[in-house]
């Protein structure tokens, strides 16, 4: 058996351990393609930390609170989707996708269940430190594409980030 862990937000912690892990909102079937598809979001546990945990910092960037990983194993055959988050997704087992992480160690790798997860499937409801990456895996030491108002306009020190990258205003 496999063991994965869901990142969500602490808030939603109770109601996780007492109804499990539900599907998105169906109308979201709709936009499903080869790079995007339907299901839970989660990571197989490996032994890098960081590795297994790296979407932390770009959900709580989006609004999450205090996050929680919640835990719970698979089958080594279920059926998964995996993949990097913005290319497409390939037809794994859980095995596999957790052996492709560990193997490459990439950053931005993501598996999708096709399926909700019941509360007797959770083995664990754990708070989570703010480890991995921000805007995207190979931000570091990069601008930002666009400093906008839309695109920077209310996260931590935008600011001083317009004021350094763009002195004279010019998206301002």
């Amino acid at each position: 058996m496999t063991t994965f862990v869901h990142i969500a937000d602490q808030r939603d912690a109770a109601a996780i351990r007492r109804s499990g892990l539900p599907l998105p909102k169906a109308r979201l079937r709709a936009y499903e393609h080869p790079s995007w598809k339907w299901g839970v979001f989660a990571m197989p546990v490996i032994e890098d930390f960081m590795l297994t945990h790296q979407w932390v910092r770009e959900l709580k960037r989006r609004g999450h609170g205090t996050a929680v990983g919640v835990y719970f194993r698979l089958d080594d055959d279920e059926p998964t989707w995996a993949g990097l988050y913005n290319e497409p997704k390939q037809a794994l087992g859980a095995a596999q996708a957790a052996a492709r992480l560990r193997v490459e160690r990439v950053l931005g790798y993501e598996v999708i269940i096709p399926r909700a997860i019941r509360a007797a499937e959770i083995h664990a409801v754990r708070v989570l430190p703010a480890v991995g990456w921000r805007f995207s895996p190979q931000a570091k030491g990069k601008p930002p594409r666009c400093l906008c108002k839309y695109c920077v306009g209310s996260e931590i020190k935008s600011r001083r980030m317009r004021e350094r990258l763009d002195p004279e205003g010019q998206y301002v």
